[in-house]
C-alpha cells in the first residue's frame, strides 16, 4: 500500500509529516486531506479575522500530488 505525507503550513509555521499515512490510492489521501482541513476548520479560533492553510499531500518519493487551501477571512459590517 502507498505511503502518503500531509505537510501543514498556518502561514507562519510549517508542520511537516514525517510519518505519513498508507492508504491505497491517491483519492483516499484526499479524502484524509478533507477530513485533517475540515477538523481544523472547527477548531479555527472564533476572534480570528484572517487565517489561510494549506496541507500539502506528497507521495512516497516526496513529490507533491495534491494540494488543498482553506481560508478565514472575517470583517465586521458597518
Amino acid at each position: 500500500m502507498p505511503r502518503f505525507f500531509i505537510d501543514l503550513h498556518d502561514g507562519s509555521q510549517p508542520i511537516r509529516d514525517e510519518v505519513g499515512f498508507d492508504l491505497p490510492d491517491l483519492p483516499a489521501a484526499r479524502a484524509k486531506v478533507t477530513r485533517i482541513m475540515s477538523a481544523i476548520a472547527r477548531d479555527m479560533l472564533p476572534d480570528v479575522e484572517r487565517q489561510d492553510y494549506v496541507a500539502c499531500v506528497r507521495d512516497g518519493v516526496g513529490k507533491i500530488v495534491y494540494r488543498a487551501r482553506l481560508s478565514l477571512a472575517a470583517e465586521a459590517v458597518d
